[in-house]
């Protein structure tokens, strides 16, 4: 069952109490720093997105019934164009057109009128960033194409090639994020590695002491509690308090840390894109916030007849098709 890394970890308040004061070494005192530093994060994205998406109800409760009305003709699109990706009707191009349209209604729904869309994001996001992935083999002709025909031809050839070097350094970091990506997602989402990495320590029929292998029995029954209720974070943090054995057992807390310090980036870059994207709240006031509401309102109503066309055109395959190059043709990925 794929997972999202964001929401492996509970919240600071369902942290587990460590069991031992054992003295820790390095890698565990990394990854319990790596832990904090992560549910820092989480928690004051917890509190923007909160924030936010207050403001918006606030916004939307401004605008009344046309809000509501492209909310719920948006909402009509997912059942055809869902229904449509098990037609076999469409070439692959056009499925992985249909899925962005998906994820940008999607998308739309989520960030623009603060409706829970998150179902739909998890299930057809990942398909279409490999779809972006699959079109990155252009790159090199539009950067190609790019250059400045005003230039000496020597000059022209000079930048084809300045460009073709950034193309491929772009792809190469690309190819690298990439891999942390896939490497963190594995880690993060794949609790039976860890839960036998603890079971072979921890396993009481492999202990001959009465009063260890006691112990060990309780340990056991947590890391399997924690295994079937799927909780990474539970089995990490057992996993740190361990006292590893060799440096193994370093080695594989060392990766899982790195998996944490990756997260941490991407919920800094999440931070950011709450707190630089674009706002929904109305500027000014009086005369002037009832002008933008008229004019808003006016914009919403247009939008929700749009959809709505869209919406019985796609019922068909054929107009589907009609919609999706209508949209290729205005370089637009969604509706």
């Amino acid at each position: 069952m794929a997972h999202n890394p964001t929401s492996d970890l509970p919240a600071a308040n369902s942290l587990p109490i460590p069991t031992t004061n054992a003295a820790i070494n390095p890698a565990q005192q990394a990854f319990r720093e790596a832990v904090q530093q992560v549910e820092g994060l989480r928690q004051r994205l917890r509190d923007l997105q909160a924030e936010q998406a207050d403001a918006r109800r606030r916004y939307w409760q401004q605008v009344g019934p046309a809000a509501r009305a492209v909310v719920e003709a948006r909402q009509t699109l997912f059942a055809p164009l869902e229904n449509a990706l098990l037609l076999h009707f469409f070439s692959r191009a056009e499925e992985e057109q249909i899925t962005g349209v998906i994820v940008g209604n999607a998308r739309a729904l989520q960030e623009r009128f603060g409706e829970d869309a998150s179902d739909m994001l998890l299930k057809y996001a990942p398909q279409r960033r490999s779809a972006q992935a699959r079109s990155g083999t252009s790159d090199a002709a539009e950067a190609n194409a790019s250059f400045d025909s005003s230039l000496p031809p020597h000059e022209q050839a000079a930048e084809q090639a300045r460009a073709r070097r950034k193309t491929k350094a772009q792809k190469a970091r690309e190819v690298a994020e990439k891999a942390a990506r896939e490497e963190e997602q594995q880690l993060l989402s794949n609790t039976k590695t860890l839960y036998r990495q603890l079971a072979r320590t921890h396993h009481p029929d492999l202990e001959r002491n009465p009063d260890a292998q006691q112990h060990k029995t309780a340990l056991m029954q947590r890391i399997t509690e924690a295994y079937e209720a799927n909780d990474l974070y539970t089995l990490l943090q057992l996993l740190s308090e361990s006292a590893p054995t060799d440096h193994a057992d370093d080695d594989v807390l060392t990766r899982y840390t790195q998996a944490l310090q990756q997260q941490q980036i991407e919920l800094k870059q999440q931070l950011n894109e709450l707190k630089y994207g674009p706002s929904n709240v109305l500027s000014g006031s009086g005369k002037k916030q009832e002008a933008e509401l008229r004019q808003l309102k006016r914009y919403l109503r247009a939008e929700a007849e749009y959809v709505q066309h869209v919406s019985r055109l796609i019922q068909e395959p054929v107009g589907l098709r009609e919609v999706l190059r209508e949209l290729a043709a205005e370089g637009q990925e969604t509706v």
